[in-house]
């Protein structure tokens, strides 16, 4: 068997990924996923159901006011389900069925804390907006993670008709380079902070739903009950805006692509 070194599994980070991961997770989950390659006969699926588990003993916690535990198990089950992806990757033992159940897994793992907050609060205060807290943080959770994917069959749909619209005397390597969406040249302050932020692997997302998920169910029942209403507030807001700001680039991309349509249109008319 095999022998994989720390290297081998920094290789297997995402190229960008969330601030959160970067600088709270990945020095963990590395070195776990090292332990994991060389100790262990686990597989992803095997460690995608670990993470679920441990989600739903996190829940449990929430459920029961032991706000800290539920805390520190979230992590737990996050950290675990960043290193069922680097062995997939680092073995070459990802498959399909690995996505969906991983999917899938978030997805319940989610709902079942947020249950499990709203339950412990309510049952301890009676206080109703905690079962509105449960109930938002959910309808957030499921709405990033629908929305996402919707995202990315538009962008995939409207680069196919690009590509059909392409002229033949055009080589498809010129077509690939020519993007639908021009960034303005120069030194702006926000190509500079996207260009560092890149070196360290960061996305530019300041809120995705990583560093929601970590400020619901780790930061805020770490600070204690009273931060979890603010600190969800907060954090979902933001979200809300990263969201709506996603959906208005696709909405500049696909505006761009039925202005350069119409040209190519127009001049294979003129021809």
């Amino acid at each position: 068997m095999r022998t994989y070194s720390l290297d081998d599994v920094y290789e297997t980070r995402k190229r960008r990924d969330s601030w959160w991961t970067v600088y709270f997770v990945d020095p963990v989950a590395c070195r776990v996923a090292l332990s994991v390659a060389n100790r262990t006969q686990l597989t992803p699926n095997g460690l995608t159901v670990l993470s679920l588990v441990l989600g739903m003993v996190s829940a449990a916690c929430f459920a029961t006011n032991l706000l800290v535990a539920g805390a520190c198990i979230f992590y737990m089950s996050f950290m675990i389900d960043c290193v069922d992806g680097k062995i997939a990757r680092l073995k070459g033992t990802g498959t399909p069925f690995g996505l969906w159940l991983d999917y899938v897994g978030d997805r319940v793992r989610v709902v079942l804390c947020a249950g499990g907050l709203a339950y412990g609060q309510y049952a301890l205060t009676g206080d109703v907006r905690y079962v509105v807290l449960g109930a938002a943080v959910a309808v957030l959770d499921l709405f990033r993670y629908v929305n996402a994917p919707q995202m990315k069959r538009v962008r995939e749909a409207v680069r196919e008709e690009r590509q059909e619209l392409q002229p033949l005397d055009v080589p498809m390597e010129r077509a690939e380079l020519e993007p639908l969406v021009r960034l303005p040249r120069g030194r702006s302050f926000p190509r500079r902070l996207n260009r560092f932020l890149a070196r360290h692997r960061v996305r530019s997302h300041l809120v995705s739903g990583i560093e929601f998920h970590a400020a619901v169910f780790v930061v805020a029942p770490l600070a204690g009950a009273w931060a979890l209403i603010p600190l969800a507030v907060v954090s979902g807001v933001l979200l809300l805006v990263n969201e709506i700001f996603l959906v208005y680039r696709m909405w500049r991309f696909t505006r761009r692509h039925r202005v350069a349509s119409s040209q190519e249109s127009r001049e294979h008319v003129l021809v």
